[in-house]
């Protein structure tokens, strides 16, 4: 069952097209997140969906009904932002009580309050001020003043950007699990592709205000459908070569790449790429290598394209040999 549903979303601002047509369906209980690059449209689709902002075209429908015209209080959503939006003079319990006060059946306060701050791991906080906790601390209590009403769909705007990088991994985590033990259906807005691949049932990748792919995080790694998905979506070695007859001439080689005759642009994740193996082989420069921990990358120029490997130690001397199989390689147009 669809929990929501975008069909044709249009939103302009002074001539220039924020949503391009976005139709999309949430799943009942989904983990769903929205990820692209700053100005794709994925804020303003979150926007519309709570209420925030009215479609110039399109529908939003909450398990089947259509939202249009009612306003924000009456959307039965929960909304966490970037900024945390606490009430500085409040305590912890007031700002988690704030977002019961829309709610058409109120729990008893004191009890919500205590069973949500023992959700979000803050039991015990209840008597302090958000100037008194960390960052971290600070979303958790946006988070558990979001859930405090029991809202139908919650809809998260870039929750963790503001957070250094081990606290948002752990806090994502944490959201999740959150997520999961409630069953609310959840919209995540990131630009991090990293973020959006951990935490997600299914992922949405926008840019220009348009929905280029949707599918599991599995799918939308290993079988990107667009060249932009290809490079948004982590790392990628990107081909473009004329297929003749199961073979792709690029930059005067020939490689063996099962497509349809004509031009095609394939790709190539850094990982598929090996050195010395791969029945497609060929020489490149090595212009740097970066140890990471886990792996080197190593960057490699080879007949114009600028290339990436990952491999388990540091290449010697100043060329390589990588090569990958056929079914290594994805044709994305």
């Amino acid at each position: 069952m669809s929990s929501l549903t975008l069909d044709g979303l249009v939103k302009r601002y002074a001539g220039t097209t924020a949503l391009d047509d976005v139709s999309l369906e949430v799943r009942d209980g989904e983990f769903f997140t929205l990820v692209g690059p700053s100005g794709c449209g994925k804020t303003t689709t979150l926007r519309t969906v709570a209420g925030f902002e009215s479609p110039d075209a399109g529908e939003v429908l909450f398990g089947g009904d259509s939202v249009a015209g009612v306003p924000p209080e009456e959307r039965d959503v929960g909304v966490v932002f970037q900024q945390y939006a606490l009430f500085p003079h409040m305590s912890v319990a007031e700002n988690v009580a704030y977002g019961l006060r829309f709610s058409d059946d109120p729990p008893d306060r004191d009890a919500r309050v205590a069973e949500l701050l023992e959700l979000v791991g803050l039991a015990g906080f209840e008597a302090r001020e958000p100037g008194e906790l960390s960052g971290g601390q600070q979303q958790r209590v946006a988070l558990a003043r979001a859930l405090a009403p029991e809202p139908e769909l919650l809809l998260l705007d870039e929750p963790m950007s503001a957070l250094d990088a081990r606290l948002r991994e752990r806090l994502r985590r944490e959201v999740r699990e959150i997520q999961t033990a409630l069953g609310v259906t959840t919209v995540y807005v990131t630009h991090d592709q990293a973020e959006a691949l951990a935490v997600s049932d299914r992922v949405a990748v926008m840019a220009d205000g348009r929905v280029e792919q949707v599918g599991t995080p599995e799918a939308v790694y290993r079988e990107p459908e667009t060249r932009f998905v290809a490079e948004f979506v982590g790392e990628n070695n990107v081909f473009e070569g004329v297929v003749r007859d199961g073979r792709v001439d690029v930059a005067e080689t020939s490689f063996a790449l099962p497509a349809p005759d004509g031009r095609a642009t394939f790709c190539v994740r850094p990982e598929a790429l090996r050195i010395g193996e791969g029945t497609n082989r060929f020489t490149a420069t090595v212009e740097y290598a970066e140890f990471l921990g886990e792996a080197v990358r190593v960057g490699l120029s080879w007949r114009g394209h600028d290339l990436v490997v990952r491999t388990d130690s540091v290449p010697e001397g100043e060329e390589l040999v990588v090569g990958f199989d056929p079914e290594d390689a994805v044709v994305v147009g």
